[in-house]
């Protein structure tokens, strides 16, 4: 079947902050790498006069020859009736899904709006804020006094995803995590830098592909040696050498979501994952 000409609408709706309507929704347009999508992402949507509102809007996107598609995590009744009077195909997450887990389990469910990002867990929240600040301080090898308390620190050359990746565990898994830059003078030995060797075993690489580690430098440094296709091989041949010769495990990043790197990150932890 060939792939729609124009872009096909898709909307994010939720009660709350729309991570998981999101989340969930991609997970399945990702199956479709032949179509091109628009994104749009409404969350917060607790009441039916909002959702009537967006509704608007997404049936104005539709069209005799484009019809959008939505994703919604809403749950109360009221507001997921009003969001689904919309002309736009509607996948409503929880919906059928619900009803299926009340009948299962005896129980009423609380259609609650934006329960699974709230501060139900104060403990785990409290947990994830510490563990973003904590990320903020190691970022980049800024701060080294705590690195003894750190569940992990993830190591690269400049420009592999450290940051990003490690503000999502901190964010998403409440993971003390700080990050080290691998710097030229790090490849004149094959020894771990001085500052990380004692906490060899918290220890995770990130790599890359040289043409995608240069094109990323270029944005930040156009035309400069940092960006160049020589030193970008250099560096990652020479960072790879150093993560097998100390057996420290590591991931290409290059095509992979923080999110797919943070789950291979999350198995080496649980032992699935043994050093390339």
């Amino acid at each position: 079947m060939q792939a729609p000409a124009a872009p096909i609408p898709v909307f994010f709706l939720a009660g709350g902050t729309g991570i998981s309507a999101e989340t969930l929704g991609n997970m399945i347009l990702q199956q479709f790498p032949e179509v091109a999508f628009t994104r749009h992402k409404y969350p917060f949507i607790t009441t039916v006069e909002q959702a009537l509102k967006v509704v608007e809007v997404m049936d104005a996107a539709c069209s005799d020859e484009v019809q959008a598609l939505a994703f919604s995590t809403v749950a109360p009744d009221d507001v997921r009736n009003a969001l689904g009077t919309t002309r736009a195909a509607m996948i409503d997450m929880f919906g059928s899904h619900l009803d299926t887990v009340e009948r299962l389990l005896h129980v009423q469910a609380a259609r609650a709006s934006g329960s699974a990002h709230g501060l139900g867990d104060i403990g785990r929240y409290d947990a994830r804020m510490k563990a973003v600040e904590f990320a903020i301080e190691h970022d980049d090898g800024q701060s080294l006094r705590h690195l003894a308390k750190a569940d992990l620190i993830l190591t690269a050359p400049s420009r592999c995803g450290k940051t990003p990746t490690t503000m999502y565990l901190a964010l998403t898994h409440g993971l003390l995590v700080a990050n080290y830059p691998l710097v030229d003078e790090d490849f004149e030995t094959t020894s771990l830098p001085r500052p990380i060797a004692p906490y060899r075993d918290k220890l995770f690489g990130l790599l890359s592909t040289p043409a995608r580690l240069s094109q990323v430098r270029s944005e930040r440094r156009p035309g400069s040696k940092y960006a160049s296709l020589a030193q970008c091989s250099w560096e990652l041949r020479s960072a790879e050498a150093l993560f097998r010769q100390q057996r420290i495990p590591y991931v290409d990043s290059s095509t992979m979501s923080v999110e797919e790197i943070a789950a291979v990150i999350q198995q080496q932890r649980a032992g699935s994952v043994r050093p390339g």
